[in-house]
């Protein structure tokens, strides 16, 4: 993950902010109420932001981008401090300076009207900067939400040989859950299902984004074009069943999504009815 991290940091960052027109970026955060790009940002093991952390990315003339912490603590070789320490008022004043050194132009700061994920920046800690801040830098701070939203939408080539096997480990483990493994009709519950897959995720060490949640839809029942999952929950599974599952896993900062669907022979067949197939089919398309 470090690795990962590391390499977005010193080959896509750069790109991005030229992009957004951004000579400056802040990311202040308060310990334990940290904006939720910070994690993004930061090498592991890092379990909070320590009392202010306030990260600082400032864009060189070469284009590269020179990164650092203006708190009480580095993070890591990642981010060393510019900062002696002191009371929280020289933290802000240090702040001050390094950025009055720099003369930034445009400086971004995560507030956004529209892009939850770029408002992170808390009320208090604004006000905070502000006080700090000379004019002539308060009217150079704009929003981030550009770079924000680009830096979490764009994956580097690292990421992109790594995220397509995190599907696959979801239907995986959505496929042991509908086999004969798991289920058998007349006995095994919908609930017992949905446990199976938390419980099998569990053991993977994969971090459920929600609770996996299964339901049947079995021929005859009552639906309407209303219903947006037309199965029902808290059901025994039968010959004929449809099962629907809709599972998530967090793995390496990303939460799939995936659902999934299942036919259940009867006695007397060896594979799906045609009528579904069809209708998986077009559904599909």
């Amino acid at each position: 993950m470090n690795e990962m991290v590391i390499g977005r940091l010193d080959s896509l960052l750069p790109k991005l902010m030229q992009e957004a027109d951004l000579d400056m970026w802040l990311v202040i955060n308060r310990e334990y109420g940290e904006d939720r790009l910070f994690y993004t940002l930061v090498p592991q093991p890092t379990f909070a932001a320590r009392r202010t952390t306030i990260l600082v990315f400032h864009k060189q003339e070469d284009g590269s981008v020179d990164r650092f912490s203006v708190s009480r603590y580095p993070i890591g070789e990642v981010y060393p401090t510019v900062w002696d320490g002191g009371t929280k008022e020289q933290q802000w004043q240090r702040l001050a300076e390094v950025i009055a050194e720099r003369d930034p132009k445009r400086i971004g700061i995560n507030i956004s009207e529209d892009w939850a994920l770029a408002d992170g920046l808390s009320v208090g800690l604004h006000q905070q900067l502000l006080k700090y801040l000379p004019e002539t830098y308060q009217a150079r701070l704009t929003s981030a939400e550009d770079l924000v939203v680009r830096w979490l939408e764009t994956r580097s080539e690292n990421e992109l040989n790594i995220y397509p096997q995190v599907v696959t480990l979801a239907r995986g483990v959505i496929a042991e859950a509908f086999s004969n493994k798991v289920i058998t009709p007349g006995a095994t519950t919908t609930d017992d299902i949905a446990w199976y897959i938390r419980e099998r995720f569990e053991e993977l060490q994969l971090r459920p984004w929600f609770q996996p949640y299964v339901n049947i839809q079995r021929e005859g029942d009552e639906t309407s074009k209303g219903d947006v999952f037309m199965g029902v929950y808290n059901r025994t599974v039968l010959p004929g069943d449809i099962i629907h599952t809709d599972v998530g896993i967090c793995y390496m900062t990303l939460c799939t999504d995936t659902q999934e669907m299942a036919y259940v022979l009867k006695m007397e067949e060896n594979d799906v009815p045609q009528g579904l197939k069809d209708a998986m089919a077009i559904g599909n398309r």
